[in-house]
């Protein structure tokens, strides 16, 4: 398998196109992180396509399990590089900002080995089944089986509305398995096995018990173990409390009366300036206290609540 090569690497430049046009600032950390990987492999590969891909052949029976590393970051060329980068860029950005970026990371590792590794389960039950050995010669490489996932990630996370996919409407829910079967038929040299193994590895981690085996392997790795857990506000956001990122979201109207707080910690913070509230009457003068009217009192104690 050899690199195709397109004139002078089109595809890539309307790459930085697009990541200009949606701005470096923009863009979460891993997410950035996971593009120039890819961007970095494609320009300087480890190595040649040829030893870089996935297949039962190469992996399973020569034990090149090295290539489970290399397949989902090498790109077979600058428009297939395009096209998923694009895919990640958005995709990408909602989740890590959805999840957190350690748990993203997490995600975008593990996802990364177990999609190879259930292509090469696949392609040695299809070898078997049908009795056709060239499933297990068919070399995969690309980071569409990642991205197969994150649709099926990105679909839980945010439920309802439709995706027009080649022109038909279809429910997110079931948009990628429509598009499972029309890329096939539209591209035949795409890897339908592969991009069925990133949604069956999506679906383990939306109904099965990858997740939590993932959120452990997250919260192990975060810096700090004692840190709060992450809320989110009303747009599904993860974040901090106490924190607040102003680069990627604004905050939302909910946000601007609650301070960004969960409930619990909006009840403690009530109950903390009522008292300092109390406190401050019985500072003042009795003359001073009759003036104050209670629209008075209570507008000065949400502008502290807001705005503190």
């Amino acid at each position: 398998m050899q690199r195709r090569h397109r004139g002078a690497n089109t595809g890539l430049l309307l790459l930085f196109a697009q990541i200009y046009q949606f701005g470096f600032n923009n863009i979460p950390p891993i997410t950035l992180a996971a593009l120039g990987l890819n961007i970095y492999l494609f320009l300087s590969p480890m190595k040649p396509l040829l030893y870089a891909c996935i297949s039962v052949h190469e992996g399973l029976h020569n034990r090149g399990w090295q290539r489970l590393l290399l397949s989902p970051f090498h790109h077979a060329d600058d428009w297939h590089l395009y096209f998923n980068m694009v895919s990640l860029l958005w995709k990408g950005s909602k989740l890590e900002l959805r999840l957190g970026s350690v748990m993203f990371a997490v995600i975008i590792a593990v996802f990364s080995q177990l999609i190879g590794v259930l292509y090469v389960i696949l392609q040695l039950f299809l070898a078997e089944f049908m009795q056709d050995p060239s499933y297990n010669m068919q070399c995969a490489v690309g980071f569409s089986g990642v991205l197969f996932a994150l649709k099926v990630l990105n679909n839980h996370y945010h439920p309802g509305g439709s995706t027009n996919v080649f022109g038909f409407q279809v429910p997110n829910k079931y948009s990628c398995w429509v598009e499972l079967v029309v890329i096939h038929i539209l591209s035949p040299g795409t890897s339908f096995v592969g991009h069925l193994a990133g949604i069956l590895i999506g679906l383990l981690y939306t109904h099965g018990p990858l997740k939590q085996i993932l959120t452990t392997i997250a919260s192990l790795l975060s810096s700090n173990p004692l840190q709060r857990p992450t809320y989110f506000n009303s747009s599904g956001y993860a974040r901090r409390p106490g924190t607040y990122n102003q680069r990627y979201q604004t905050p939302s109207a909910y946000d601007r009366f609650t301070g960004g707080l969960p409930e619990d910690e909006q009840l403690e913070r009530a109950i903390r300036e009522s008292f300092n509230e109390q406190r401050l009457r019985r500072d003042l003068p009795r003359s001073s206290q009759e003036q104050q009217s209670m629209d008075e009192i209570r507008r000065r104690r949400i502008n502290r609540f807001v705005f503190q």
